[in-house]
């Protein structure tokens, strides 16, 4: 899985999934050539590799035993981690909701990794006890349309949508869609504390922690919900029912295309040009989950832009790890933290190989990038609940 040897970086994830589907054991040698994958020797598993057009090498039983053998070495920052199973897959996503339009479908379907859809019915219904990673789809869970009524209110898709969004919400028994949403993120964040493990991008990271920490609360304006929001609603956020975030500001003018200070969008002073976050390095014998988190072939990862493009560095939790950051500017990218039994990894931007995606942009054609960095860090969590589990020393 180094940038020298692998020619399909994402297919290779998918390669690891089918093999695990399969009730075989793989495992995964951490920070050894770009986190690459011991699998067994099957001509099955080789004829696969060869069809999807992954890389592999075949090597001997001593040969693996003296790789093995490296990797333990206290003096490697190294560690092979066990997958045994393959976690099964839903993504939060509304019906009808084209694959292209979300990074972590998109690039699922590419590596041929199965997933289910879930929305909010089977989300109340407790559908999510089903699955062992939750993917959230771009998506407000503040009741506010994606706060898109500023520059789009007029445009026909988002009328639709609305009236959609609404009908849905009448037909689970809520007046309101904000209402809603914030039932849908309290099992949600209820599924993470019983051991699940979730992973956001884009608006559904800050919009999600936002709609948790204004339970019970109205931070709708009448365009949104029919009726004024509550006097004063910033004091009265409660900060302590994130999962991430702290101390944020929230974005009051419903035109502004922006939820709160979380987000960096608005705050960057930074050139397409230079734009790179820099994965952070962990021990892997000590820390082997944020080590598998940020398992890549490069340190540097072109950065890419989103309604939520990164996170204010200084409102996040201090319980919460930077895995991905852009130091010179302030903001971290990549976040990963523990809430009960359960993990959540929170992932700025929209599509890490279309700089700045636009409403109505042509779809990415991942053929054209088979060794995507900033897709990788994707298929990182993906696999994430397949290892066998060991306690976290720190």
């Amino acid at each position: 899985m180094d940038a020298e040897s692998q020619k399909n970086h994402l297919k290779a994830y998918g390669i690891t999934y089918w093999t695990l589907n399969k009730q075989l054991k793989i495992k995964w040698l951490l920070n050894y050539r770009g986190g690459s994958f011991l699998l067994p020797n099957t001509e099955e598993i080789q004829r696969e590799c060869q069809i999807r057009g992954v890389s592999f090498e075949v090597i001997s039983n001593s040969k693996a035993e003296t790789i093995l053998e490296e990797i333990s070495s206290p003096s490697k920052n190294m560690e092979a981690v066990v997958l045994e199973k393959a976690p099964k897959i839903a993504v939060y996503t509304p019906y009808g909701n084209q694959p292209w339009d979300d990074a972590v479908t998109m690039v699922l379907q590419y590596a041929e990794i199965p997933y289910e859809t879930v929305y909010d019915e089977e989300v109340l219904n407790d559908g999510l006890l089903l699955f062992d990673w939750l993917h959230l789809h771009h998506e407000d869970f503040t009741g506010q349309f994606g706060k898109f009524y500023g520059a789009y209110r007029a445009a026909n898709w988002y009328i639709q949508e609305k009236k959609e969004a609404e009908a849905l919400a009448r037909k689970l028994g809520y007046s309101k869609v904000s209402e809603a949403k914030l039932d849908v993120a309290l099992k949600i964040r209820d599924y993470v504390i019983g051991g699940g493990f979730m992973f956001a991008m884009c608006s559904a990271t800050d919009s999600f922690d936002i709609a948790l920490s204004a339970e019970g609360i109205d931070i709708c304006e009448p365009m949104f919900d029919g009726d004024g929001s509550t006097p004063g609603y910033q004091n009265k956020i409660d900060y302590n029912k994130t999962f991430a975030f702290t101390d944020f500001t929230l974005e009051t003018n419903p035109s502004i295309y922006e939820f709160s200070s979380i987000d960096m969008t608005r705050k960057r002073m930074i050139r397409k040009t230079v734009d790179y976050f820099s994965l952070m390095e962990f021990s892997a014998k000590w820390d082997p989950i944020p080590t598998m988190l940020c398992q890549n072939h490069t340190a540097l990862v072109k950065g890419f832009m989103g309604q939520t493009t990164a996170f204010t560095r200084d409102e996040i939790k201090s319980n919460v790890l930077v895995m991905g950051e852009n130091k010179s500017n302030g903001e971290a990218k990549y976040i990963h933290g523990i809430k009960g039994k359960g993990f959540f990894t929170f992932y700025g931007g929209h599509d890490p190989e279309d700089y700045q995606h636009r409403v109505g942009d042509a779809k990415t054609e991942l053929d054209l990038h088979p060794t995507s960095p900033g897709y990788r860090l994707i298929l990182n969590n993906v696999l994430f609940p397949a290892a066998r589990k060991k306690k976290q020393k720190t």
